[in-house]
């Protein structure tokens, strides 16, 4: 809602002022086509991204010093400081990467972005744009149209730097038409109030745009075509630096609690950067005319000076905020806490901002299944045993957890479904739908989708299965009748070893150690389910349990093995996964075929 209302508003103002103004136009349409040209790159390089994204960024976010470069070099190749803190809240809300390693990525970011100022400086400025824009335009307007992937993924690429310095050209003569009619530099204000005011408007113009470099690229025509002075460019700039904080907060507006910590994150970072550069903003620009001197730069090429400028204020923020970052996780973890209230069936990592991209839609769709299964199909199949969970996840040995576990719990299976089941399985389902209805995804990563809608569609077959096992184990555990009471404790000894090895099964260290155990039991349990079982036969013909606790057994016998089948099935398909979960491929272990 409050997005759809500033779109609205922009829209009018932007109305009003091609209005009064016609001679606006120009620099308008070349905004436009620069913001397209910046979006036919994010998407080109998409296409390169979708298999090895999550692989690179889980990598890179385990240590600082690899997450800040990742984050700087992803950020200069998709031309976007706003698409990487979008990714990345997407990614930390669906638990893919840490908030420590988020950091990491916005902080390499905000040095990404300057970039955009070289990019513009360096070529847009000083090249003569036909020459650059109208080739790559029409190569990658050919390729673009291609159907393989790559291709196309190329033709974006290239089609995106076309309309990016056709953009350039639109704005650079844009300004120049425009100081016929009007000259900007009239209302340059010099000294430290200068520094304010141009800053504010820096901060307006990159929250409209929605992108610093955007606005650093009109900053730098502007420039060009000395509709601005040097020293306001400056103080824009560090404004556009501070704006782009509001497409951060605006994508946490929908994320999680980790998703809202990042945007925390980054709005104090940017924030204490730009307060940095604005005290210190004449002691910074000595340093850049100090530095342009080494570099061979020109007294009067503020273009450079001004990318120059940009490049060090961001990486100076890096160096001032590195010895912070563990205090700021720690003040961020505090004001924002994980709701304490949250009901057991609410979710807990599907939200709007994890459906940005296939793998954070996958992350989190796999993370809400696998809580599910731990804390509500773990402990109902337990509790229908009348054995704690707790004693089936500790170390003692499962013949005498049985035997000392001889209270009824009085499970109500039924009521633990509608109350802990039922509505967040909905959720899931409708998730993972919408999920697949609106990325684009690869046939693994559809595939992988369907396996956990069948997982989750399992986990509620499981509870009706020992729903009606849970019964009989009341009723007979404790019996007077020893032959009986021992037939169902050694069913209730057979789920819970198959609970516990599934939750050993669970830890990645032991995956490899466990998964041969619970296939074997898989494999008996499918051969064994129908089957004609001639020790309960022999008990009813020598009249040592009735007819009727035979009937029971022998049912419960098929309950027994379907539910360890189904158990075994939802591990494999939740916890049975490689490093290549989220790539184009797709792991062998989670494509067993559900019988």
């Amino acid at each position: 809602m409050l997005r759809k209302l500033f779109l609205l508003v922009i829209l009018i103002l932007l109305g009003v002022a091609l209005f009064l103004n016609p001679n606006f136009k120009t620099i308008s349409a070349g905004v436009a086509i620069l913001l397209f040209g910046m979006i036919m790159l994010e998407d080109g390089f998409k296409e390169f991204t979708k298999g090895p994204l999550q692989k690179i960024l889980k990598n890179a976010t385990s240590r600082l010093y690899k997450s800040i470069p990742v984050g700087a070099f992803v950020t200069a190749l998709l031309q976007s400081s706003s698409l990487v803190s979008v990714i990345t809240i997407s990614f930390i809300s669906a638990g893919l990467i840490s908030l420590s390693g988020g950091l990491g990525l916005i902080f390499g970011a905000n040095i990404g972005t300057t970039a955009t100022a070289w990019l513009v400086a360096v070529f847009g400025l000083n090249i003569k744009i036909s020459a650059l824009a109208m080739p790559m335009l029409i190569f990658g307007i050919i390729f673009s149209f291609q159907k393989t992937n790559s291709l196309k993924g190329i033709g974006n690429i290239l089609a995106g730097l076309g309309f990016f310095f056709l953009g350039i050209h639109f704005m650079k003569d844009g300004f120049d038409v425009f100081k016929e009619y009007i000259d900007l530099t009239e209302y340059a204000v010099s000294g430290f109030l200068g520094v304010i005011i141009y800053c504010f408007l820096g901060i307006v113009i990159t929250t409209i745009l929605q992108s610093s470099s955007a606005t650093l690229a009109l900053i730098l025509t502007a420039l060009a075509a000395g509709q601005i002075e040097y020293e306001n460019a400056l103080a824009l700039a560090i404004g556009a630096n501070i704006g782009t904080t509001i497409t951060a907060i605006l994508g946490s507006l929908t994320a999680n609690v980790a998703g809202k910590r990042l945007a925390g994150a980054h709005l104090v970072f940017n924030f204490a950067t730009g307060i940095v550069a604005l005290v210190f903003i004449y002691p910074l620009a000595d340093l850049v005319d100090y530095l342009s001197i080494l570099f061979g730069i020109g007294a009067k090429e503020f273009i450079l000076k001004l990318a120059l400028f940009h490049t060090i204020f961001n990486v100076i923020g890096v160096i001032i905020m590195l010895p912070f970052i563990k205090l700021l996780e720690k003040v961020l973890l505090k004001i924002f806490k994980e709701r304490q209230d949250r009901d057991v069936d609410e979710p807990k990592y599907l939200n709007e901002s994890v459906l940005e991209f296939p793998e954070s839609t996958i992350s989190a769709l796999l993370k809400e299944s696998e809580y599910l299964f731990q804390n509500a199909i773990f402990e109902i199949v337990a509790h229908a045993l009348n054995i704690h969970r707790s004693d089936i996840i500790s170390e003692e040995k499962i013949k005498k957890v049985v035997k000392k576990s001889k209270k009824d719990m009085k499970t109500n299976v039924d009521e633990l479904y509608y109350r802990k089941v039922k509505k967040i399985y909905g959720k899931i389902i409708l998730f993972a739908s919408k999920g697949q209805s609106m990325l684009l995804m690869t046939e693994g990563q559809n595939k992988l989708i369907s396996q956990i809608k069948t997982a989750n569609r399992i986990m509620v077959e499981i509870i009706r299965e020992i729903e009606e096992l849970g019964k009989n184990v009341s009723k007979y555990q404790n019996s007077d009748n020893v032959h009986i009471q021992k037939k169902y404790n050694k069913f209730r000894k057979k789920i819970a070893t198959v609970l516990r090895l599934i939750h050993l099964f669970s830890k990645e260290e032991l995956r490899d150690t466990y998964y041969h155990k619970l296939a074997g039991l898989k494999e008996e349990a499918k051969q064994e389910i129908h089957q004609n079982n001639e020790s309960i036969d022999q008990l009813i013909r020598e009249n040592l349990i009735t007819i009727d606790m035979g009937s029971s057994l022998v049912n419960d016998n098929d309950h027994v093995n379907s539910t360890i089948k189904k158990l075994i099935t939802v591990a494999e398909l939740l916890y049975g996964k490689t490093d290549t979960l989220l790539e184009n491929g797709v792991p062998q272990k989670n494509l067993e075929t559900i019988q």
